[in-house]
């Protein structure tokens, strides 16, 4: 498999590749250059409705040589744990970065959103945030107080009273929530134009239409949430090798029926995520 940096060429096959409509895992493949590269250079570039091919060789040399005239880092920043590749976790922070931002985030927010989540820990003060990321405790400030109010960080007191930013599991649950309640919100707000546009109306119909959508979809998303909480955050009741109780579908003395995650025959059981 090819290493390096992508070429012209390249970057011209990905552009035609997106004009057609292939998913980067069958760009990457006919690059025969992993999905992760094919899927760094387009959101870094415009996202992929906007990727041109010519601009973004200009930017990607403009950001080499940005680079090398950038001063080195501190030389006290902590080496990476378990013997990773500093230059991979570089990458695929960005590559994170900027699919965060393509989804809508601004951009400040999402190189917060994607150094907590990296973090082994996943909590940093201001201060190490400012520091890693090499911006402003302002900017650091202003990108906490968005994805707090996101539900996407939560905020916990530190030794010496400083606060740490956290982003777990639950923020995960608690950031979707949220977001359905926004878009029951929208919902409500849609209905009540109804009344004041006038039920037999082509602008009523338009929002009933649109509220039964958007409710449609608030409903699917605190169901998934919660149903992804209970199934994915779940701990095994009982040691492993220990008999496992009998569910409540199952009486005592009854075969348990085989989970996706255990052949029938076999014993074990599922491992949580």
């Amino acid at each position: 498999m090819p290493g390096g940096r992508l070429t012209q060429q390249e970057r011209q096959q990905i552009a035609l590749g997106l004009a057609d409509g292939l998913a980067y895992a069958e760009i990457a493949r006919r690059l025969d250059r992993p999905t992760s590269t094919v899927t760094r250079e387009v959101m870094r570039n415009g996202g992929p409705t906007a990727y041109r091919a010519d601009l973004a060789h200009r930017a990607t040399e403009h950001r080499t040589q940005r680079r090398r005239q950038a001063a080195p880092r501190d030389p006290k920043t902590p080496p990476q744990a378990d013997g990773r590749d500093a230059e991979a976790v570089r990458e695929f922070e960005e590559t994170f970065t900027t699919v965060l931002m393509g989804s809508g985030m601004p951009k400040m927010m999402s190189r917060v959103m994607a150094c907590l989540c990296l973090t082994d820990s996943g909590s940093l003060t201001a201060s190490e945030l400012a520091q890693r990321l090499q911006v402003s405790p302002a900017s650091v400030s202003k990108a906490v107080a968005f994805l707090d109010s996101q539900g996407l960080v939560r905020r916990e007191a530190d030794e010496g009273r400083r606060e740490r930013y956290v982003v777990d599991d639950d923020v995960w649950y608690q950031s979707m929530m949220a977001s359905a309640r926004s878009i029951a919100q929208v919902v409500e707000i849609a209905r009540q134009g109804v009344g004041v546009l006038g039920p037999g109306s082509p602008a009523a119909a338009r929002l009933e239409n649109v509220a039964r959508f958007l409710d449609f979809v608030s409903e699917s998303t605190a169901r998934a949430a919660e149903q992804a909480r209970d199934i994915l955050h779940s701990k095994p009741e009982t040691a492993p090798g220990e008999p496992r109780p009998a569910s409540p579908e199952t009486a005592p003395g009854e075969p348990r029926p085989a989970s996706p995650e255990t052949a029938p025959g076999e014993s074990g059981t599922a491992n949580p995520l």
